[in-house]
This record gives C-alpha cells, sequence and structure tokens, in this order.
C-alpha cells in the first residue's frame, strides 16, 4: 500500500506539472499586480524536486503570510532540466527556476530573460543545496555491481536519462567521464569505454524522474545511475526493494536557482520571487532539504546530521537512520572547464555525447 500511495502520487504531480505547463504555454499567467491582490508566482524546477517544493511551497506561503500580510499560490512545473529550460527560454513564464545545473539557467541568461552575474544572486554559488550521483541496484545487487567499470560488461542493462534533455543525466555523464580518465585513459579511450556503457543503457528517458519510473516501476535495467536524492525517496517508496551503491568517483552536482529577471519586473512579482529563493537558505529551508535527501549549503544546519567519521561524512537523518556515506572523491565541474565548454564539448548537437550514442543505437 506504501507503495502504490507513493507511485500514484508521484503520477499525480506529473499529470498536474504537464497540465499547468500547458495552461502557462497558452494562456499566460496573470500579472500579480493585477490580481486582487492575490499573489502567484510560477516555479520551474527539474525532475526530482516535485516532493521537496510540494513541501517547501506550502512553508513559504506561511512564511510570506506572515512577512507580508500577503496570500501567495506557487505554481509548479518539472521535467528534465535541459527541456525545462528552453521553454522559459522559448516563453514559458515563469518567476524563478530552480534547475538542475548552471547551464540550464545560462541557456534562459542567453535568451535574455536572466541578468548576467545570476550565480552571484544567492550564497553558494546560487545553489541552496547540492548532490551527488549514486547507482540504485535491486535488493542484494544480484549482478554485484560495485564501480563504473561494472557497467561496461554486457550482462549489465543501465538506466540513465537522456543528457540532452536531462540535467541530472549530464552529472550521470560527466562523473563516469571522470571515473574513466582517472583510471589512466586516454580521451580515445574514455570515448570507447562512454561509448559501451551507453550501449548498455536500455532506455533513455527524457528526465531523472522518468528513468526511475522506468527503473522501479516498469522493472526495466539492473542498476539506475540516480541522483543521491532520488535514490534515497525510491528507497523510502519501495523498502526493502532496492540497495544504493556509492561507487568509487562521482561528481558534486550543484542545482542552480535564479529569479527569472524579465518575467518578474513585468508581472511585478521580484520581491516575492527573490524572497522565495532566498528562504531556500533559511533554517526552515534548509532541514527540509535535508529531509528530502539532499545536502544543505549551511554548514551549522549540515553538522546537525553529519559527523566525521574514519575520513568519511555520514549523515542521520531523524527518521531514516544513516545515508550519505561519503567514501566518494567527489568533483565539481570546473573539471571540466565549466558548464560553457563542457556543454559546448560534449551535449550540444554534433558533440561527443552525439558521436557517442549515435554509433550505439
Amino acid at each position: 500500500m506504501r507503495r502504490k500511495k507513493f507511485i500514484k502520487k508521484r503520477i499525480m504531480i506529473s499529470m498536474l506539472g504537464l497540465f499547468l505547463t500547458a495552461g502557462m504555454m497558452g494562456c499566460g499567467v496573470t500579472d500579480t499586480a493585477a490580481n486582487g491582490g492575490k499573489l502567484e508566482l510560477v516555479n520551474v524546477s527539474y525532475d526530482p524536486t516535485r516532493e521537496f517544493y510540494e513541501e517547501y511551497n506550502q512553508l513559504f506561503a506561511e512564511h510570506w503570510k506572515e512577512m507580508t500580510g500577503q496570500e501567495v499560490t506557487i505554481i509548479q512545473s518539472h521535467g528534465g532540466s535541459g527541456k525545462q529550460a528552453l521553454e522559459v527560454a522559448n516563453g514559458l513564464d515563469a518567476d524563478v527556476v530552480t534547475l538542475a545545473l548552471e547551464g540550464d539557467v545560462q541557456t534562459i541568461a542567453d535568451a535574455g530573460l536572466i541578468e548576467p552575474g545570476f550565480t552571484e544572486e544567492f550564497e553558494g554559488d546560487s545553489s541552496p543545496y547540492t548532490s551527488t550521483i549514486v547507482f540504485l541496484v535491486r535488493k542484494g545487487n544480484p549482478k554485484n555491481i560495485q564501480d563504473w567499470n561494472d557497467l561496461l560488461r554486457s550482462d549489465v542493462g543501465v538506466i540513465t536519462p537522456n543528457p540532452k534533455t536531462s540535467g541530472g543525466a549530464r552529472w550521470n555523464y560527466l562523473a563516469a567521464w571522470y571515473y574513466f580518465e582517472l583510471q589512466g585513459q586516454s580521451e580515445t579511450e574514455i570515448r570507447e569505454s562512454m561509448k559501451t556503457l551507453y550501449r548498455n543503457v536500455l532506455v533513455l528517458d527524457s528526465g531523472a524522474r522518468g528513468a526511475t519510473t522506468t527503473f522501479m516501476e516498469n522493472g526495466q535495467g539492473d542498476v539506475l545511475i540516480a541522483w543521491e536524492n532520488e535514490a534515497f525517496l525510491s528507497m523510502e517508496e519501495a523498502q526493502g526493494e532496492y540497495e544504493i551503491i556509492v561507487p568509487s568517483v562521482s561528481i558534486l552536482c550543484q542545482p542552480t536557482v535564479a529569479v527569472v529577471d524579465e518575467v518578474a519586473d513585468r508581472r511585478g512579482s521580484r520581491k516575492a520571487a527573490e524572497e522565495y529563493l532566498n528562504f531556500l537558505y533559511s533554517d526552515e529551508g534548509q532541514r527540509l532539504e535535508v529531509e528530502n535527501y539532499y545536502r544543505p549549503s549551511n554548514e551549522t544546519i549540515l553538522d546537525e546530521y553529519v559527523k566525521e567519521d574514519a575520513g568519511n561524512l555520514i549523515s542521520e537523518l531523524p527518521a531514516d537512520g544513516k545515508w550519505i556515506v561519503d567514501d566518494v572523491t567527489l568533483t565539481d565541474i570546473n573539471h571540466f572547464g565549466g558548464w560553457s565548454e563542457a556543454g559546448t564539448k560534449h551535449f550540444t548537437d554534433g558533440g561527443i555525447f552525439d558521436s557517442i550514442y549515435e554509433k550505439t543505437e
């Protein structure tokens, strides 16, 4: 019953997100200044944040009401981060975006909707929380998958989203690339390893939540490459059915938030939009992030849940025992020259991913 309840909830949220997105694209969103004093914000986000923002929006509405006396409604849209960025760049009105990576926000900035310097608007490079990439396998780990090299085996079916549309999939791809690089492989050898890995991908969904559905509900694949928080949510939904494998190498995932300046100024929502993102850094927001298996940027809040143990971080959540066993070597996007260089080299049309995946089809 518990799993069916969560699955039904996921499906309903997905359908609602599609409905709202279609409505916003077709009709626009009412200007907050001319809506009888009522405030409406639109947050366009990526796939695995659905449950978090469902809770956070209620928390923020209470905060805003106490702060201003005004009621606020937040309309939420979710999907593959790259696809969401293109929707906003092409006219989907969003007061704020909370996307999977800086590069997707830059897409919107390149369209003239977000002013330069958005990573300096909020703390931590405008990343209120971080995550990393792990493997989700079925209970007992029947294929004995322990690290990235195991994903090259011919008997292993892999589920990961499409890095052309999903921000999480780009983190997955770069974490794998970094692993093979650390094995001493040349770029030519890394390309071959990545080609083999993606040959084993059974389904290339457009977003991280779609990939989770393929793995959990449709029963496809032996391993899901997933956001850490998404993997823990999956284990919570289907207790006793899955295990998390922490690979020897991963990547520091920094989701980026930003006010969509053109929209916020046009709709008169800037003050509320800025506070909506600022509140993510509040004690209440940071604790809620931890409860949803993200790593909060506030070190004081992090220390409430994390302790050092033999050089590894072991975080403890109030109801879920130990999590985030960090014997992972974390790197970040700067290793790849930043998102502009990484995106151009790997993910643009005709980039390395296209050459890898076209050969596997």
